[in-house]
């Protein structure tokens, strides 16, 4: 493990190192993802795909043990910084990324920002838009709860204009539009939400909308999960 210095950010990551494919893991957890949070899922990439990739993972900043300063400009594209500046730092020039709730929007972001760079995406329940907006601005002030404490500096308005730019647009997927959807042939792995942060209607938006996807509805238990775990190998090994 180790940390990547970028501005007023300190990322903290963790690399297996080898002369592998590279693969970005963006973690779920909302504004609190951290690359321990991929302990607790229904199945691990970083033990799943080890010795097949070259597996990075990391603390988004101000979550786990990565920190930065807040200011009311922040939003997506400060996170996609981050995720890219690290490539950079690690001199990885194409790589695969796989992302869980938040991490969705997250990949998204890497494919519309850099497309030569990103080899495929495997979004694992992605997050979107649908009836539920207090719940992801709920999820934001719980966590922002616990920075002011620290961070007494900042003032409400910078707090709710971040908020505002991570959660309050229109987008169905947040950070992307549908146009770029449409257009994206980038290989996609869609992995099937249906809860409240993770709705049916953000995966199927996807399979219905981007050029080139996979998609897989059952997942998470017994079989289905076997299955699953194959079919994600067998996705990213074509498409390296």
């Amino acid at each position: 493990m180790a940390t990547y210095q970028r501005d007023n950010a300190s990322i903290f990551y963790e690399d297996s190192g080898e002369d592998l494919p590279a693969l970005l893991l963006l973690a779920p957890g909302g504004m609190k993802s951290s690359l321990n949070f991929w302990s607790n899922t229904p199945w691990d990439p970083r033990e799943q795909l080890k010795g097949c990739f070259r597996m990075i993972a990391m603390d988004q900043r101000n979550a786990g043990n990565s920190t930065a300063k807040i200011s009311a400009e922040d939003g997506w594209h400060t996170y996609l910084d981050d995720q890219l500046g690290l490539m950079d730092y690690l001199k990885i020039s194409r790589f695969h990324v796989a992302g869980m709730c938040i991490g969705g929007p997250y990949c998204l972001g890497l494919i519309e920002a850099a497309p030569n760079r990103v080899m495929s995406a495997t979004l694992f329940q992605s997050i979107g838009l649908d009836q539920n907006r207090t719940a992801f601005y709920d999820m934001f002030d719980e966590w922002a709860s616990e920075l002011q404490r620290k961070m007494t500096d900042i003032g409400p308005d910078t707090w709710s204009s971040f908020r505002q730019n991570m959660f309050g647009g229109t987008e169905r997927l947040f950070n992307v539009d549908e146009a770029f959807l449409n257009e994206c042939t980038t290989p996609l792995m869609i992995l099937m939400g249906n809860d409240l942060y993770h709705p049916e209607s953000t995966s199927r938006l996807l399979v219905q909308t981007a050029q080139n996807t996979t998609f897989i509805e059952s997942w998470k238990e017994g079989e289905a999960r076997e299955d699953a775990m194959i079919q994600c190998l067998e996705f990213l090994q074509k498409n390296t």
